[in-house]
């Protein structure tokens, strides 16, 4: 009994990690950007799938690919951001139309982005063989590759907490998310503040493809399930709170362990009741304001 349970928590934990670092991502571009970005899962699916050309054709070791696909996928989100929805952002009449016709342009990036991944890789799954072999902690045996996404999700995820809360341009971002005409007339500059937000986001989502794909395999649809999980972790943790999301994720990836555990195809339909309860009982979450 003592190992099942320890069983299912590791895995949950292994998952949680992943989990974390997704929703940080789109927590700082909603809640600082104003952009609900519906093809988020998709800049997870090109991290991922530039990790596994990286390994596949040049054998370049995946945990080395963080800093090759990451700041890749954070270019991509930053140009996007000062581009596409700028143009939104200044010609929109109020913040809440920006939101919409925002969401909107995501949904038609989501499947701008999937057929090219389409056209350039295909839709069958595609892997690779990376840490694997198990790891015997506590009487149970775990794949050393997730254990290692899981520490690199980690180190990440604090990396970038105290970049928001020591640096400069960390309280830049939070001022511009609490107020951003008040932080523009302080001094920030909102127009790259907002698009570097966006761009870091993209970061967060290109370093999470890369932990995804040293653990499962990859399709070019791949994307829109793990927006799914970061939408419900950002309204599990709470919208704007960085940390409440890493705490989400952690909550999130027990309870799929959990359920999964006993019927593994109900566990996206248990994370959606998650995210209604949240809704009805606890709308800002667990450390929303």
């Amino acid at each position: 009994m003592v190992v099942m349970i320890l069983n299912i928590v590791i895995a949950g934990l292994l998952m949680g990690g992943i989990y974390a670092l997704i929703a940080m991502g789109l927590n700082l571009q909603y809640g600082v950007a104003r952009v609900l970005n519906i093809s988020h899962g998709e800049f997870i699916m090109l991290g991922a799938f530039i990790t596994w050309v990286l390994y596949s054709a040049f054998g370049i070791n995946p945990l080395v690919s963080l800093a090759i696909g990451g700041p890749i996928v954070f270019i991509i989100g930053f140009l996007l951001y000062r581009t596409l929805f700028t143009r939104l952002r200044i010609s929109s009449p109020s913040p809440a139309a920006f939101e919409g016709s925002s969401m909107l342009a995501t949904f038609g990036l989501l499947f701008i982005i999937q057929n090219i991944a389409l056209q350039i890789w295909g839709g069958g799954m595609r892997g690779y063989s990376y840490l694997n072999f198990g790891v015997n902690f506590g009487g149970t045996v775990f794949p050393a590759n997730r254990l290692a996404a899981l520490l690199f999700a980690i180190v990440i995820s604090l990396i970038f907490y105290i970049f928001l809360a020591r640096t400069r341009m960390g309280k830049a971002i939070r001022a511009a998310a609490q107020d951003a005409a008040t932080a523009g007339l302080m001094g920030v500059n909102i127009n790259l503040v907002l698009a570097l937000c966006f761009g870091l986001g993209a970061l967060m989502a290109g370093f999470a493809g890369t932990l995804v794909s040293m653990c499962y395999p990859l399709y070019a649809t791949m994307g829109l399930e793990y927006t799914i999980i970061a939408i419900i972790v950002v309204v599990l943790g709470g919208l704007g709170s960085i940390p409440g999301s890493f705490i989400g994720g952690f909550i999130l990836g027990l309870i799929g362990s959990i359920v999964s555990s006993w019927q593994p195809a109900l566990a996206m339909a248990a994370y959606y009741v998650l995210f209604m309860l949240m809704l009805l009982v606890r709308p800002t979450g667990i450390l929303g304001k």
